[in-house]
């Protein structure tokens, strides 16, 4: 893994050492992890991986830390998700190459109650600002693959355009991947932005879905 101090985009901070609270399913042809809430909510969150698979811990870490507030995750379809989870609200949350898939299905598909955006790449088109439902962008400050004129770039399409609800936090001092990639105990100076970045991840989706 690269460190801190020779950051490599997508490759930033650490590999947890995580079992995972769920389980491994079959979803027609598409191989997925599932993780179950304790309480039947009727709500879903999909998980959207980085590059480094749906297999990565620290993806599975996330989802377990989601469905511990009272959500189903599963990077899977819509359809597996009504039918075998009964979920009748549903959000999605993304990370890097997830967070750009996020954005793109919060433009598509208004099944999707919330989305949260997790230093997804700003795509450079005039739709950007056309979200179906609330989003939360989380960007980082010190990120080498999305530059500050990027995110600047879609703060004023959604200022001027967007018609829904919507969040964009830039954490500063921080680096592609501080969200899901470090762990808590890092360092001090991290701790609080990695804490409150995934309060918000949170109180995003307990607000909306």
């Amino acid at each position: 893994m690269a460190n801190e101090a020779h950051p490599c985009p997508c490759d930033i901070g650490h590999k947890m050492e995580y079992g995972g609270m769920g389980r491994e399913v079959q979803v027609e042809h598409i191989k997925a992890y599932v993780t179950r809430s304790p309480v039947d909510a009727g709500k879903a969150v999909i998980v959207i991986q980085d590059i480094f698979g749906w297999e990565m811990p620290n993806t599975r870490y996330m989802a377990d830390m989601i469905s511990g507030n009272g959500y189903t995750e599963v990077d899977a379809v819509l359809r597996y998700l009504k039918q075998q989870c009964h979920a009748q609200k549903i959000g999605v949350v993304g990370f890097c190459w997830g967070g750009v898939a996020v954005h793109h299905v919060m433009m598509k598909y208004p099944e999707f109650r919330a989305g949260v955006s997790v230093y997804g790449i700003v795509k450079d088109s005039d739709d950007v600002h056309s979200l179906k439902n609330p989003t939360l962008f989380i960007f980082a400050e010190n990120d080498a693959v999305i530059p500050l004129d990027q995110v600047s770039s879609l703060t004023q399409k959604l200022k001027e355009h967007c018609k829904v609800e919507y969040q964009i936090k830039t954490f500063s001092g921080q680096t592609h991947g501080f969200v899901h990639r470090k762990r808590e105990d890092c360092s001090p100076e991290d701790k609080p932005y990695i804490d409150e970045a995934r309060r918000n991840l949170l109180e995003w989706l307990s607000k909306y879905v």
